[in-house]
């Protein structure tokens, strides 16, 4: 459909993320954060999501 897309996945999900694009027939750009998440506090999650930013606008952008 000639769409940028791009993953946001946390690092130790890299290799599983890369499997299911590949089964479903693309190539997205990987941002890679920091695992785990799901113990982190809301202000924790919101640095991750600042810091990840830059990364996710140039993946969907290149």
């Amino acid at each position: 459909m000639g769409l940028a897309t791009a993953f946001v996945a946390s690092e130790v999900f890299k290799d599983a993320a890369a499997a299911q694009a590949k089964s479903l027939g693309t190539t997205p750009s990987a941002v890679l954060i920091p695992h785990p998440i799901q113990d982190r506090t809301d202000e924790e999650i919101s640095a991750l999501a600042d810091s990840a930013l830059d990364e996710i606008v140039s993946a969907l952008t290149q």
